[in-house]
């Protein structure tokens, strides 16, 4: 079995120092295909009151590095081609984007879409799920699956078999789990870690599989 990883942001909640006693176990994560990643809007520095732009602005630079030190692939609206048995698939991520007016967008789908046009299949990692509703699936509708995060399901709702409920679905749309229109999909993971209140209650931390058949 060939496999991928993928990191759809947030890998710190405001300064790259964070990572720091993390970095060894996060550099445990490896796949045989690749190891790609995207950055989240928590990933910029916007939360904090930096002595200086140019301070804010090494912080990203950092943050980008420790990707880079973990032997991530780190896309920043780009787009990289993935073949195994003749077959070619697309994996595409983008920096922030988001059509909820609280969170800045920093992305730019249509850099990282340029070039593949012709490949039969797409996959889009995109941190914030409201880019599906506001971009993908109106613009792009050959992007096959799209891969998200942010919500962590607010850390707080009850799922349990035929009922899924949280406080996030009053204000994502797609906020957890697998969601269809049409022929595109979108998976929003429900995180691993947190914001503010440090617990869970009901929404589980979460890595994904995804099997292709």
């Amino acid at each position: 079995m060939q496999m991928l990883f993928f990191f759809t942001g947030d890998l710190v909640n405001n300064k790259s120092s964070e990572m720091e006693e993390y970095f060894n176990v996060f550099k445990k994560i490896n796949a045989p295909m690749g190891v790609f990643s995207i950055l989240g809007n928590h990933d910029y520095g916007d939360y904090v009151e930096w002595e200086s732009q140019a301070a804010k602005s090494q912080n990203l630079e950092e943050l980008k590095q420790i990707h880079h030190h973990l032997g991530w692939n780190l896309l920043l609206d780009e787009h990289v081609i993935l073949e195994k048995q003749n077959e070619k698939i697309a994996i595409l991520g983008v920096q922030n984007v988001s059509f909820n007016t609280r969170f800045p967008t920093y992305g730019n789908l249509s850099r990282a879409y340029q070039g593949t046009e012709t490949y039969p299949f797409k996959v889009l990692l995109s941190h914030d799920p409201t880019h599906w509703d506001g971009e993908i699936n109106t613009k792009y509708k050959d992007i096959d699956l799209t891969l998200s995060g942010h919500t962590h399901g607010f850390q707080f709702g009850v799922e349990i078999p035929g009922f899924k409920w949280s406080v996030a679905q009053y204000v994502y749309k797609q906020w957890a789990g697998l969601y269809q229109k049409e022929n595109q999909y979108i998976y929003v993971n429900r995180g691993f870690g947190f914001l503010g209140y440090p617990g869970r209650v009901g929404i589980l931390p979460e890595i994904t599989l995804i099997e292709f058949a």
